[in-house]
């Protein structure tokens, strides 16, 4: 008995250390790297960035100790936005901004340029900024600050700095799930192209817009609504 106990132990022991030997030649896990973090505004010029649509000299944004700012010139929502010189995907982009009393901006990303689009937000998601408290007319909750505007409310997490004073936003994009940041929470996500996203799209403000929000890549654009707004810290990390 003693014999076929000792027989068995070796026979046990060494296909331990067989299977161990084997363990390297097991290829590891695929990490996924992370890209560097790209700035998107130097501080002191529009370099990387030009006019929705347009070529030649941005007239309407200009620089103030080391803020890209915007002038207010566009008459409305259309006509002023500036827009990356390259193209994203799948992204993490972070700014910072503030606004003045009553103004009205916001960020757009997978924008698509060709002469039959008018505007950025035609195809591109917007991430909202608005003056909640001063805008002079009623707003929806749709429109506040922080919304994938016309599409996606944010959370109890939102809390917005009085206007003047600096915010810290965050977009992230990645296959599809997209959130949205602000001053270090994460005020709302969603799963883009699902069945509920095409349904609040049909429903919406975006009925009337079929290349709203399809592209799967595009330009990153910056909104003159006629307001005053400020950005600094613009940086993008290819995801």
């Amino acid at each position: 008995m003693m014999e076929n106990s000792m027989k068995t132990l070796t026979i046990l022991l060494a296909a331990g250390l067989i299977g161990l030997q084997g363990l390297g030649n097991v290829p590891p896990r695929h990490k996924i790297k992370s890209s560097p973090w790209t700035s998107l505004f130097d501080g002191k010029s529009l370099k990387g960035w030009h006019g929705f649509n347009k070529k030649g000299e941005v007239r309407n944004w200009t620089i103030i100790d080391g803020s890209l700012v915007c002038l207010g010139a566009s008459a409305d929502a259309s006509g002023g936005d500036i827009v990356t010189d390259k193209q994203y995907a799948n992204f993490e982009l972070s700014w910072n901004w503030k606004i003045e009393p009553g103004s009205n901006s916001g960020v757009m990303y997978h924008v698509v340029e060709l002469p039959k689009y008018h505007t950025t937000y035609e195809t591109g998601p917007e991430y909202q900024i608005i003056d909640d408290t001063g805008w002079p007319d009623k707003l929806e909750e749709w429109q506040k600050t922080g919304c994938d505007y016309a599409m996606h409310l944010p959370n109890n997490q939102k809390k917005l700095m009085p206007v003047g004073e600096w915010n810290t936003s965050k977009i992230i994009f990645n296959r599809g799930h997209v959130e949205n940041w602000l001053n270090g929470k994460k005020i709302l996500e969603f799963q883009a192209w699902t069945e509920e996203w095409n349904k609040k799209k049909a429903e919406g403000k975006w009925k009337d817009y079929p290349d709203y929000g399809m592209a799967k890549t595009g330009h990153i654009a910056l909104q003159d609504h006629g307001h005053k707004a400020y950005f600094k810290s613009i940086r993008i990390r290819e995801l």
